[in-house]
């Protein structure tokens, strides 16, 4: 395979962001940002200074930016992850996803009108014997919580469900 685990990782985050967000609930709020605690940034309308959403526009990039035989690996493990094969039926998933790739548009298109794509991508890691966390064994869409040596960060207290003094919601 050609593509990378740790690009598998990147797309599965991205994928995770999208999915996450929820379409326009409140068109007209005029509301102010900071107001309604930035939950502005949660929806399909949610857009930079460019018109455009910086989940998506990145996800794009990560898409964008793999060569041909990559694609098609991404393309594959969805199906993979889908159960439309097994693990064990790669060289075919990949072929029929080169060929997809080859006749169709945009892949970044395609990829994002699957819902649950990073649950599918994750699904196929798993059955390649790979897991989502990173060679350190922590999760590399959390932030870090104790420091070499074990001890929790400033900020994050202990198990008792508290954090920085508040109740665990």
């Amino acid at each position: 395979m050609d593509l990378s685990v740790d690009k598998i990782r990147s797309m599965i985050v991205e994928a995770r962001r999208l999915d996450v967000k929820e379409g326009d609930t409140d068109p007209d709020s005029g509301s102010n940002p900071i107001d309604d605690g930035q939950t502005a940034v949660l929806t399909d309308d949610a857009v930079d200074e460019g018109g455009t959403d910086g989940t998506e526009a990145e996800f794009r990039g990560l898409v964008g930016a793999l060569n041909e035989d990559e694609a098609a690996d991404l393309l594959a493990l969805v199906y993979v992850g889908r159960g439309d094969y097994d693990i064990d039926e790669w060289d075919t998933a990949r072929q029929l996803a080169g060929e997809r790739n080859a006749s169709s548009g945009d892949l970044a298109d395609y990829l994002l009108g699957i819902p649950n794509l990073g649950d599918l991508l994750d699904e196929a890691l798993d059955a390649m014997g790979e897991t989502l966390t990173d060679e350190t064994g922590g999760d590399p869409d959390l932030e870090e919580t104790e420091d070499e040596d074990g001890e929790m960060l400033e900020g994050f207290e202990g198990m008792n469900g508290e954090r920085d003094g508040l109740p665990k919601v």
